[in-house]
């Protein structure tokens, strides 16, 4: 039972230790100003808007495997073999990515609103979000 208790506790650790993948609803957005996008007229902001929301889904698709694949590898390693626990993720650069482009949705979306834009038909951030 100890020894159980130590591998399940080292696991852990390997885990936090070598960066296990993020899912894409853990990761928060990073902040980017809308003022880039004042002089896109509505037509601009809604393909924008579309250009971002696919990157968001993406990304947030790969990183949700990748999250998946850990998680699995993980299992495999505390029973098979430990060493294995050293691939296990490598995603901070998508993770960077991913926050970073779900804030360039957010100031996307500030700026339809300030513009007072249509926005039938477009999902927003939150839409966004779920499907990845």
């Amino acid at each position: 039972m100890k020894q159980l208790l130590c591998t399940l506790t080292g696991a852990a650790f390997l885990c936090v230790s070598t960066g296990c993948a993020t899912s894409s609803k853990d990761l928060s957005s990073s902040y980017v100003s809308p003022i880039q996008y004042q002089a896109y007229d509505c037509g601009q902001l809604a393909a924008e808007s579309q250009r971002i929301q696919a990157r968001v889904s993406e990304l947030g698709g790969r990183l949700d495997q990748a999250a998946t694949n850990d998680k699995i590898l993980m299992g495999v390693t505390l029973v098979l073999f430990w060493p294995a626990a050293f691939a296990l993720g490598g995603t901070k650069q998508q993770e960077a990515e991913y926050s970073r482009i779900k804030g360039e949705l957010e100031a996307v979306d500030q700026a339809v609103i300030a513009k007072k834009c249509q926005t039938a038909g477009r999902q927003t951030i939150q839409g966004a979000n779920a499907g990845s």
